[in-house]
């Protein structure tokens, strides 16, 4: 996932803030560029004037759709946020450490598996300084 950014509408501004922010955060011009069918997208890219290939369909953007979806799934376990300020406060945080932990376990098997989720623990907890349990 790049990035989760809560905005209440999806009009040109708010896709121009997006990109930019991406494009802030990438340090480059992306080669290909997949967003839904929404045309504030192309707006937004038109008058960024980013090049690159811009794929507008329906089912292209499913990767990017399914990674926003233990998002969702958090999202109504809190039944919603109090407000768009509150979202965008958790998805930053929840972001950059949900990576670390997401571990495909379908193609690894157990002992790897444990392996890789007990080197992901300690690297949690030597960022947090808490001392593992024995």
């Amino acid at each position: 996932m790049l990035e989760a950014l809560v905005q209440s509408r999806r009009d040109k501004k708010a896709a121009k803030r997006l990109l930019r922010k991406l494009l802030k955060k990438q340090g480059r011009a992306p080669r290909v560029m997949v967003t839904d069918k929404l045309k504030s997208y192309a707006a937004a890219k038109k008058d960024l004037n980013l090049g690159g290939e811009h794929r507008q369909h329906k089912g292209l953007n499913n990767r990017a759709e399914n990674s926003h979806q233990p998002t969702r799934r958090r999202e109504r376990q809190m039944k919603r946020f109090k407000s768009a300020r509150q979202a965008q406060r958790f998805l930053s945080a929840h972001d950059q450490i949900n990576n670390l932990f997401l571990l495909l376990r379908h193609l690894t098997p157990a002992t790897d598996y444990r392996a890789d989720r007990d080197r992901a623990f300690q690297a949690w907890h030597d960022v947090c300084g808490i001392e593992p349990a024995a």
